[in-house]
C-alpha cells in the first residue's frame, strides 16, 4: 500500500488525506504542531521541517511526498527530494515563496502583471515609489499570504509608515513594492498536471476577500470564452516552464477585460474546494493521482457552486444542510480571530437557483453581506457596496 507523505499539516492536508481514503492510500503527516487538524485523520511526525533526524523519520516511512501551504522550507523539500519523490518540485516551491522571483517568471513568460520594484534599502523605497507611483502596495518578498506582510501606500505621505511596518524584514525576507490594481474582479484558475505533462484545469472561479482573506468562491465565473481560454493558457505557460505536478492555482485580477497575474499557488488552493461536491474530480484526488503518476480525472462541473469560507468560529451546520445541495466541512479546529475553520459549499443546477439557497442561508446565518455579492453576481444586477 502506497504511502503519501504530507508536510503541513492543516485542512489542506486533512482534505487531501480524506479524498485519498477511497483510493486505498495510507498518509503520513508532519507538522511543527502536534495538534494539527490533519493529524485526527493520519499519524503524524511533530518537528521542525528543517529537522533532519524528523525529516529522516518522515521520509523513511513515505514513497512520495507533497505539502500542503508554500512556507514549508524549500530546502527541507530539496533535501527529501534526494531521498523520494517530492511533486510539486523544490523548484516550483522556491519560486512561489519569493514574489520578486514570481512576478519575474510571469513576465519573463509573457503573463502580464502589475509593475513592480526591489526594495531592500529606505532609498530604493524612495525611488521604487517615483518609478512606480502610488497608490501601490509595499510587500515582503517571502512568508506573506492571506493579507499578512503588506502595507498600502496611498501618498507619498505614507512612505515613512511603511518603512517602519516592514523595513527591518528589508534585510531578512526582503521587500517588493507593486502598483495597485484598481480591478473590477479577482478571478483564480485551479488547475493539475501530470507526471506524464497532462494538464487539465477546472472551470474559471470568482472570488472575494474581505481584509485580505478569501471569503467566498463562485464557480463557473462570469467570464466570456476568451477571457478563459486566455486565464487557462497563462495557467498553462506556468506549469509546462515549471515542469509542475500537481494542483495550483493562479491568482489574477481583472481589469479592463485584461487579467493581470497576483501569485501562485503551488498547492491544492481555497479558492478550488468548491470541487468536492462541484466536480466529477475534485482538486484534492487530482492533486494525488497527479503525484503518484496516475490518470488524471475529469474536471468538468456539476451545476453551479459557490464556497463560502468560515473565518474565526464556525456557524450553525443547520441552515446549509437543510439545504439539498448544501455541504459543511468542519476542520476540527478551536475557534481563533482570523483562523480558517471552515467552509461550506451550495450546490445547484441553475444561477438563479444558487442565488436562492445563498440569500435563504446568508439571512438564516446573518451572514448575508457574505452572500450579497456572490448572489448579485449570478443575478447578473450591481454588486452591492
Amino acid at each position: 500500500m502506497t504511502t503519501v507523505g504530507i508536510l503541513g499539516g492543516g485542512q489542506l492536508a486533512r482534505m487531501l488525506a480524506l479524498s485519498g481514503a477511497p483510493l486505498g492510500l495510507r498518509f503520513l503527516v508532519m507538522d511543527t504542531a502536534a495538534d494539527a487538524c490533519a493529524g485526527q485523520f493520519a499519524p503524524m511526525v511533530v518537528g521542525d521541517y528543517r529537522d533532519e533526524a524528523a525529516l529522516g523519520e518522515f521520509v523513511s516511512k513515505v514513497d512520495v511526498a507533497t505539502f500542503d501551504f508554500e512556507n514549508v522550507p524549500a530546502e527541507s523539500a530539496r533535501w527529501l527530494a534526494e531521498r523520494e519523490p517530492v511533486f510539486p518540485s523544490p523548484r516550483a516551491l522556491a519560486i512561489a515563496q519569493d514574489r520578486l522571483a514570481e512576478k519575474t517568471l510571469f513576465r519573463e513568460l509573457g503573463i502580464p502583471v502589475p509593475q513592480f520594484a526591489v526594495v531592500d534599502t529606505r532609498d530604493q523605497l524612495e525611488a521604487a515609489l517615483a518609478a512606480v507611483g502610488t497608490p501601490c502596495i509595499l510587500k515582503t518578498r517571502r512568508l506573506g499570504y492571506d493579507g499578512k506582510g503588506q502595507f498600502r501606500i496611498k501618498s507619498p505621505a505614507d512612505t515613512a509608515a511603511a518603512w517602519d511596518a516592514l523595513g527591518a524584514q528589508a534585510g531578512t525576507v526582503g521587500l517588493i513594492l507593486e502598483g495597485f490594481v484598481a480591478f473590477e474582479r479577482e478571478l483564480s484558475v485551479v488547475a493539475v498536471r501530470g507526471r506524464d505533462g497532462e494538464f487539465r484545469t477546472w472551470p474559471l472561479t470568482e472570488n472575494w476577500h474581505v481584509d485580505g482573506v478569501l471569503s467566498a468562491s463562485l464557480a463557473p465565473a462570469r467570464a466570456d470564452d476568451a477571457l478563459a481560454a486566455t486565464a487557462f493558457a497563462h495557467a498553462r505557460k506556468l506549469a509546462d516552464a515549471l515542469d509542475y505536478v500537481g494542483v495550483f492555482a493562479l491568482e489574477l485580477f481583472c481589469r479592463d477585460g485584461e487579467l493581470l497575474a497576483n501569485e501562485l499557488a503551488p498547492r491544492v488552493h481555497n479558492s478550488g474546494h468548491w470541487t468536492i461536491e462541484g466536480a466529477e474530480t475534485s482538486q484534492f484526488e487530482n492533486h494525488l493521482r497527479a503525484v503518484l503518476g496516475l490518470p488524471l480525472g475529469d474536471t468538468r462541473m456539476i451545476g453551479r457552486a459557490c464556497m463560502l469560507n468560515w473565518i474565526g468560529e464556525m456557524p450553525g451546520a443547520s441552515a446549509v444542510l437543510r439545504e439539498p445541495g448544501g455541504h459543511w466541512h468542519d476542520y476540527g479546529k478551536t475557534s481563533r480571530p482570523g483562523r480558517k475553520v471552515g467552509h461550506a459549499t451550495l450546490r445547484a443546477d441553475s444561477a438563479e437557483e444558487l442565488a436562492a439557497t445563498l440569500e435563504r442561508v446568508g439571512i438564516a446565518l446573518g451572514r448575508d453581506a457574505q452572500t450579497a455579492p456572490v448572489v448579485a453576481q449570478l443575478r447578473g444586477e450591481p454588486m452591492p457596496l
